[in-house]
This record gives C-alpha cells, sequence and structure tokens, in this order.
C-alpha cells in the first residue's frame, strides 16, 4: 500500500495505523508516541488558536513574516489554516468509510462549478465569526481575503452548479460519497466583450496558487487509447479479445475537502489532470530540438487544459471524446484499486452507484465491461450482469442535438476495445428487443445504439439507458417529456426503470452566504434547522401578512441592491441606477432560453418611449441584467450578445429614456457574481420555449431569494408555479402541447410579424440599424433567423410575453403586495433544497445509507 492510500479523502485507509505505520517505515521505525498513533487532532477552536494556526502558515508555509505578507500570502495562509480544522474530520471519515464498507455513490461529472471555497469551508467548519476576530486582531479584514480568492472555473453552468450542489448536499447528509471529475488548467473561458463581441480569454485560476487541493501524484493512473485489438485462447480453451494500445498518459488525482454544513464529516471530490508517461526526453533536448523535447507533454496536457474545447473540427471533436474517457477510465480504476483483496468483484453493485451526470461520462459503461472482461477474466453475460446494476443515467436535455452522439470511426480509432464491447452490447440489446417485438425492424433502428445514418455513430444516450439501473429526469415535466418524446421506445420497453428526480439548489451557499441578511431574518423568524430542513420555510407563510416583516424583507432587497452596485462598479465600472426594478436573465446563452424574447421586450419599449407612444411617467423604471457566455462556436449565440450590447449602449446613452431603462450586461458571469446579484434581484426571466427546457436552478435560486418568476410552464418552473401559486408567478406562453401543435401545423414566424404591430416595430428597428449606426446590414443575422426561422417561437409567444409584463409594472407599482408575493416565494419553494433532490436519489435510486 502506497502513501497515497492513507491520504485524505481515499477510500482506502488501514483500520490500525500505528500497524500500518510499523509495517511501512520498517521494524526499527517502530511507533513508540501514543501521539502517532492517536486521533488525529484538529486546532484549538478559539480566536488565539486560530491566529496561533494562521501566523504559524504565514510564516512556515508562506515563508513571510505578517509584515511582510501580501494580500495573496495571507489568503492562502487563511486558507491552509480553515483546511486545518477540516483534516481531522475528513481523516475520521475516511476512517468510518474504510471500516463500515458502505455502498458509496461515485458521482461521474464533466463539470464541478463550485464557486469560491473559502467562505463554503468557513460556514462548514462554524470558524466565520472566529476567523474574523482573529484576523482583526492582526490587523486584516476577511472581506479583503475573500476577494483575494479566484473562482475555479471547472464549469459551463447548471450542469457543473447542479453538481457541486449535490456534493455538497451529500456531505451534509453524511452520504459517503465520492465525485469525479476533471481538473481543467483553464477551466471555461474568461469572457470579455470588445466592441460589444463576446471575446474568449483563459481562465488562469491557477495562477496563484490554490490552497483547496491535494496533489497525489504517487496515487496516479496510466490511461490508454488508440492501437488495435487482438484475439487468443486462455488457459481456459475460451477465445478472448486484447487491447494493444498505441499510447498513454498518467491521470494525477487532486483531491479536494467537500464539506457538510456544522456535521463534522468531510467527503472527497477528486479531480484527475493529466500528465505524459515521458514528459521530458533529454536526449532530443540535448540534441537541441527542445520543442520535439517536450511534445509528448504537451499532447498530453491538452486533455485537461480546457472545459469542452471547441468541437466544429475533427481534432477537436477528438479531444472531447478523449477528455471523457480519460476521467471516467481514472476514476473507475481509481475505486476498483481501493477494494479490499478479498473483495468478491461480483459483488460491486452493492458497493458502488455510479451517478452519470448527462452523457459526457457514458463510455464508462465500457470501460467497467473491459476491465471485467480483459481483467478479471468474466464471460460477457456475468460481466454485463454486474456492470448494468452499478450505472444510472440522468439526462439533462430536450434537445435532440444536445444527446451526444460519437463516430463509430472515431470510437474505434482511439478506443477499439470499447468499440467491440459496445457493439456486443448492442447486438445482445437489439436481440432482446426483436424478441419482444418481432417483425418491428423500424423500433430496432430507433432504438439501437449504433446508428446506420447518415453515419455510423455511437448514440450515448441509448448506451446509458440500456445500461442504467435507473434513468430520470430532472423536473416532472422534463421527466415526462423524457419517457413521451425523447426515448419514448426504451419507456416501453423498461417502464419501471424511469423516474424524475427535481433538481435543487444547496441553501447554504445561495441563501446563507449569498443573502446572510435574509438568512438571519428568516431565522429570528422562525428558529434555527432550517438550512438543513427546508421543509420549515413554510413557517414563514404567516410573517407575509406582518408589515414589520415585510418592511424588513423589503429593506434588505434595496441593502442587496446596494451592494451589488457597489460589485459592479468595481468589477466593471457599471453604474447601477437606484429605485429601478431590477429585471434578471442571467443563464447560459441558447436559443431556446430566448435571450432573444427578452431583447425584443427590451426593443419594443425603447420604441414606444422615443417614438411618443408611450410616456416615460407611465412607466416603471426597469435595469435589465443579462448575465450569459456563448459557446465559442456557436455563432448565433454570439451575435446575440453582440445584439444585447449594442441595444444597451444605444439605450444607456440615449437621455430620453435612461431615467427609466437601462441595460446591463456584466462580462464573465459566473458563481462569485451570482451570489450578489440573485440577492437583489426582483424579476426573475426564465422564458425558455415550453418544453425545451429540462429543469433551470437558477430560476430555484432567484425565487428562494424573493424574486417573483416570470416563465413559461416549462421545466421546474411548472413546479414553482404550483408551489407559489398563480397570484405570485407571472404565468405566459404556450404550454407544451400547443408548442407541438404549432409545430405540426407549420409555424410561420413572419405571420406572427406581420399582423403585430409592435413586434414589427421593434424586429424594424434592429434591422434598420437602430442599433448599428444605422448598419441595416450588421444585425442581418439575427432579423432573418427571427422572421424566417425562429426554432423556438420566440414571436409566438411575444404577445403573451408583453401583456405579462404590463401586469408585471401594474404589481411592482403596489410595492407592499410585490414584497408579500416575494416573502410567499421564499416560504414556499423549500422543496427545492439539493438535500431533497439528494433524498430522491438515496430513495428511489441509489440505496445507500447515511453514516
Amino acid at each position: 500500500m502506497s502513501d497515497a492510500d492513507l491520504a485524505p479523502g481515499l477510500l482506502s485507509q488501514p483500520a490500525d495505523e500505528s500497524q500500518m505505520m510499523d509495517k511501512r517505515l520498517g521494524p526499527e521505525f517502530a511507533v513508540a508516541s501514543p501521539l502517532a498513533s492517536g486521533p488525529v487532532q484538529s486546532p484549538k477552536l478559539t480566536v488565539d488558536g486560530f491566529v496561533k494556526e494562521f501566523l504559524h502558515e504565514l510564516n512556515m508555509g508562506q515563508g513571510v513574516t505578517l509584515p511582510r505578507a501580501t494580500v495573496n500570502d495571507q489568503y492562502l495562509a487563511l486558507a491552509r489554516t480553515v483546511r486545518h480544522y477540516l483534516m481531522a474530520r475528513w481523516l475520521e471519515s475516511t476512517r468510518r468509510v474504510f471500516e463500515g464498507r458502505p455502498k458509496m455513490v461515485g458521482y461521474l461529472s464533466a463539470e464541478f462549478l463550485l464557486g469560491r471555497q473559502l467562505e463554503n469551508n468557513l460556514l462548514a467548519a462554524d470558524l466565520t465569526s472566529i476567523a474574523q476576530e482573529a484576523l482583526a486582531s492582526c490587523g486584516i479584514n476577511l472581506s479583503t481575503l475573500r476577494a483575494q480568492e479566484v473562482e475555479p472555473g471547472l464549469g459551463n453552468g447548471g450542469l457543473g452548479r447542479l453538481a457541486a450542489c449535490f456534493i455538497d448536499s451529500l456531505a451534509t447528509m453524511r452520504v459517503p460519497s465520492i465525485g469525479y471529475g476533471i481538473r481543467y488548467e483553464y477551466g471555461i473561458f474568461r469572457q470579455t466583450f470588445v466592441d460589444g463581441a463576446q471575446v474568449e480569454q483563459p481562465d488562469t485560476w491557477l495562477a496563484l496558487g490554490n490552497p483547496w487541493e491535494f496533489p497525489h501524484p504517487e496515487n496516479s493512473v496510466q490511461v490508454e487509447f488508440g492501437g488495435k485489438t487482438s484475439t487468443y485462447v486462455d488457459e481456459d480453451g475460451a477465445t478472448r479479445s486484447r487491447w494493444e494500445p498505441s499510447w498513454n498518459v498518467i491521470a494525477v488525482p487532486y483531491n479536494y475537502i467537500v464539506a457538510g454544513y456544522q456535521n463534522g464529516w468531510v467527503n472527497t471530490l477528486r479531480l484527475w489532470s493529466a500528465e505524459a508517461t515521458k514528459a521530458f526526453d533529454l536526449n532530443i533536448f540535448n540534441s537541441g530540438d527542445y520543442a520535439e523535447a517536450v511534445r509528448a507533454q504537451t499532447f498530453a496536457e491538452n486533455i485537461t487544459k480546457v472545459l469542452y474545447p471547441e468541437d466544429s473540427t475533427p481534432q477537436g471533436k477528438e479531444l472531447r471524446l478523449q477528455q471523457q474517457y480519460f476521467f471516467v477510465a481514472a476514476s473507475i480504476r481509481d475505486f476498483i484499486r481501493h477494494l479490499e483483496p478479498e473483495f468478491d468483484i461480483h459483488d460491486l453493485p452493492s458497493r458502488i452507484a455510479f451517478q452519470l451526470n448527462d452523457t459526457h461520462p457514458v463510455i464508462g459503461v465500457p470501460e467497467l465491461m473491459r476491465i471485467l472482461l480483459d481483467e478479471y477474466k468474466l464471460d460477457f453475460d456475468e460481466a454485463w450482469d454486474i456492470t448494468s446494476a452499478c450505472f444510472n443515467y440522468t439526462c439533462h436535455t430536450l434537445l435532440p442535438e444536445a444527446l451526444e452522439t460519437w463516430p463509430v470511426d472515431l470510437v474505434g480509432r482511439l478506443l477499439p476495445r470499447h468499440m467491440e464491447i459496445i457493439e456486443q452490447i448492442n447486438a445482445q440489446f437489439c436481440a432482446l428487443v426483436r424478441q419482444k417485438f418481432p417483425d418491428d425492424e423500424a423500433r430496432i433502428r430507433r432504438v439501437s445504439i449504433i446508428s446506420e445514418h447518415p453515419e455510423r455513430t455511437v448514440r450515448m444516450a441509448h448506451l446509458a439507458t440500456v445500461a442504467a439501473v435507473h434513468v430520470n429526469g430532472v423536473a416532472e415535466l422534463h421527466s415526462e417529456l423524457l419517457k413521451v418524446k425523447v426515448l419514448p421506445d426504451f419507456a416501453e420497453l423498461w417502464p419501471e426503470r424511469f423516474t424524475n428526480v427535481t433538481n435543487g439548489v444547496t441553501p447554504r451557499r445561495f441563501i446563507k452566504l449569498a443573502n446572510p441578511k435574509l438568512s438571519d431574518l428568516v431565522t429570528d423568524a422562525i428558529g434555527v434547522g432550517w438550512l438543513t430542513d427546508m421543509a420549515r420555510l413554510r413557517e414563514l407563510e404567516p410573517c407575509a401578512e406582518d408589515e414589520d416583516f415585510r418592511a424588513q424583507f423589503a429593506a434588505i432587497k434595496n441593502e442587496n441592491k446596494a451592494v451589488l452596485a457597489s460589485v459592479l462598479k468595481v468589477r466593471a465600472g457599471i453604474e447601477l441606477p437606484q429605485g429601478h426594478m431590477l429585471d434578471c436573465m442571467v443563464k447560459r446563452l441558447h436559443e431556446y432560453k430566448r435571450q432573444s424574447l427578452k431583447l425584443l421586450h427590451i426593443v419594443t419599449m425603447y420604441e414606444q418611449l422615443t417614438s411618443g407612444k408611450v410616456k416615460a411617467s407611465d412607466v416603471t423604471p426597469r435595469t435589465f441584467v443579462f448575465g450569459a457566455k456563448a459557446a465559442p462556436g456557436y455563432r448565433m449565440a454570439k451575435e446575440t450578445i453582440r445584439l444585447i450590447n449594442a441595444v444597451g449602449a444605444t439605450i444607456n446613452a440615449d437621455k430620453r429614456v435612461n431615467d427609466v431603462m437601462r441595460v446591463i450586461f456584466p462580462p464573465n458571469y459566473n458563481v462569485t457574481l451570482a451570489e450578489r446579484l440573485i440577492p437583489a434581484a426582483d424579476l426573475s426571466e426564465q422564458i425558455s420555449l415550453a418544453g425545451k427546457e429540462a429543469s433551470g436552478t437558477g430560476n430555484m435560486k432567484f425565487a428562494l431569494n424573493g424574486a417573483l418568476t416570470v416563465g413559461t410552464d416549462d421545466g421546474a418552473n411548472v413546479e414553482i408555479r404550483k408551489l407559489v401559486g398563480d397570484d405570485h408567478f407571472f404565468l405566459f406562453g404556450m404550454a407544451e402541447p400547443e408548442v407541438e401543435a404549432l409545430a405540426q401545423k407549420g409555424y410561420h414566424p413572419v405571420a406572427f410579424y406581420e399582423s403585430d404591430p409592435d413586434l414589427h416595430a421593434a424586429i424594424d428597428l434592429i434591422g434598420s440599424g437602430g442599433f448599428s449606426h444605422g448598419n441595416d446590414a450588421d444585425f442581418e443575422t439575427i432579423v432573418s433567423n427571427l422572421l424566417y426561422d425562429d426554432r423556438f417561437m420566440a414571436l409566438a409567444d411575444y404577445a403573451s410575453y408583453m401583456k405579462v409584463q404590463a401586469e408585471v409594472d401594474a404589481k411592482y407599482a403596489d410595492q407592499d403586495a410585490w414584497t408579500r408575493s416575494a416573502i410567499l416565494n421564499v416560504a414556499r419553494c423549500g422543496y427545492f433544497s439539493s438535500d431533497r433532490s439528494m433524498k430522491d436519489y438515496i430513495d428511489r435510486i441509489w440505496h445507500v445509507q447515511a453514516l
């Protein structure tokens, strides 16, 4: 057993550490001190104890004295000090997992959008007030060090933030689990705007050091690629396949603390970084070819350079598949190698539930089969029985193009043994379907894991569904549409396999940390304990009728707006007007999310004001806030960003209107900014076309912080509306059956343009160069798309959207009534805690026990 086997958060740890230490160091190093074999002790939980630990870390860890320390020195020392207080808990949690050998959750996700870690870990360790006082005694302001932390950009949006919420809840619920993902060197890009257009810059989140990770190169895993397969006859006379890979890389694990909320439990997030097996060739270097000497290192490290490399080229597609296989291969091997030597591999499903967070980790299915077939020498049926009892699959989309497929040629070239296994899984599956539905070859073509047209591709969602014990959607409507529209043949074949788990968010980060004054107000009203029992928020309902409580609630909202104004001023030089409704649309830029519809509302409002159709005195002052990144290769999304910025620049410079309307678009929206923006918001825009959004989690965060929602009946909006009530939710737009009916009838967006004068005027203002200095061709791509394509029916829902926005204005005019509705949103949305989501996964899917 290596040193790594004793590292915090690994799945193995000896029951008797003193004996193991004797064995590792040899008999001449027999342990004499009881301190060496006793439990790990945390530093003293006092101000003096914290100061002592902090100064020791500053002096001995950073190598500086306090007078000479930079802010970064102080931040790193503080982070490591907080880490020290969590270490004993981490080691004890690991010991309990080793001794108890419980069934664990292995959460496989290409994204973990963690947010800053300092505040979260201070909260989990119940250290915030002690740290604040201790640092103050050293002449240091805690808020200064909080601001020094760089957020790790290890996710793109809801998928990665959901994964981070889930591992937070699992630790808070004391469920033994391990998150597996990728340590992207540059993460998601850092967004900047040049002349209104998005420009991607590297996200150098590691440049100043990352005190929250524990690298363990001695526990690395070799991951292989390419080559060929051959057959041989084993000692029992059975013909088997052998993979002969042509190249490999090293997966180096970095462990992260995942601390439960003030409960003494700590789980592990393990992120993998790629390195070359032979990173440096000294002979080539000495010959003078310096670039060639490190070529292998550069090639290997590309695998974990960035999140979601642009995949419009064959090289980009291959790199994405390399990433996906790299992290699941390392993760599955990592879990298996930490099982006890005598473990019977047939019992693997009793020890692990691997959760596939969307299709990115699905290549793990043939990887586990390969290990069982080629290394454990099981027969195919044995291996499949084990594999198909270990995986569960969460689908996060309803868009056909978002269901990943990989060309068979690419998979066969990069992972030839896995392609063989996929072919065999598919052959057996198709035989099963033929047996149940004879003479239905059309059905076989629909469900086959391998699609034959227009090119042979592997359908990863189909592979996941065939292999999974359970398949779940992430909101009630989404799960129903998953069965009816996305995977209907599978649902007919295995109805018991499909279930729903509605998403949730962690209240520790998104209420307690993001909105501390609201958190205190809630605690004053209903007492402690609600942060881990969000159903108790229902106890707030009577407070909505209390005039004093409403006044306090409204005052906190205004204070949060002042905080946001300060952040935006420092962060991007943006001035946030006072006294405006804050109307927010922050989410990944995609056509189905319909930022275009929000723009049409803004342009209509501007056109009516400047044309004199509407008086400024009759308008509710609003500031419209956007936050969104577009995928680097997504042209229409990037054009939409450019138009948002152009509309904003025009409106904000027009003195006729900017007392009553502003448009702001801070670049590089991330978790840190979300924690300031969401508590300040009045209106939450959740306006995707019905039947296209899987769930959403931003909608939940806004509602839990007292914003009212304007939205379609889509994703989790449906459940939010049912819980908060129609009087406290602004519903508009077609329902999903109406969308389907319009699509079947034939949707002609230009007809809506021609029949609606307001819509006509708004689109004409864009198309005539009203936001591009008279250049009528500048936004022709967007105008033509709206008039002649409009795949997500923004024009069809425009009239309904404008009508509901008038209702928003009318309600906002009665601030007391608005505040009452905001309080009821908070009180009735406790259901959307990620703790409840985890309980649903445990009860319906994983069947694991808390320790």
